[in-house]
């Protein structure tokens, strides 16, 4: 069987999408998009582009603005233009000189960060040597 290379998408400059959008592999946004973005795969925002909502992607690349969340498996690469307000995840952050990011970041190595509830203390137990 024959490999199939991998489909790359491109949104450019003058397309404005309100809505949520989905791929599977590579996508570039260049335009303007208000929504979701969800995807398994890879995900740049070109430098003269606006996005306004969540994006939940494998790996993101931001050269433009970013308002809302993103949560990212691997790893998310906020470029020195770039302007990011919101709150990120992810397991990798790289942010270069230049970029702005207003926001909380939680940055855990592959696998998340897992959260155990308190214990409660256990119970004293008495020694028999009290009772003499």
């Amino acid at each position: 069987m024959a490999d199939i290379p991998s489909a790359k998408n491109h949104l450019s400059a003058d397309v404005e999408i309100k809505g949520s959008i989905k791929f599977q592999n590579e996508l570039t946004i260049d335009g303007k998009v208000e929504g979701e973005i969800t995807s398994p795969g890879v995900l740049v925002i070109g430098e003269n582009s606006e996005v306004r909502g969540e994006i939940k992607t494998k790996s993101v690349t931001v050269h433009g603005k970013v308002q809302g969340n993103i949560t990212v498996e691997e790893r998310c690469e906020l470029k020195g233009r770039a302007q990011l307000i919101g709150d990120l995840k992810a397991a990798r952050l790289v942010i270069e000189e230049g970029a702005t990011f207003v926001g909380k970041s939680e940055v855990a190595p592959k696998g998340g960060i897992k959260i155990e509830a308190p214990r409660a203390p256990e119970p004293v137990k008495q020694s028999s040597i009290l009772g003499r």
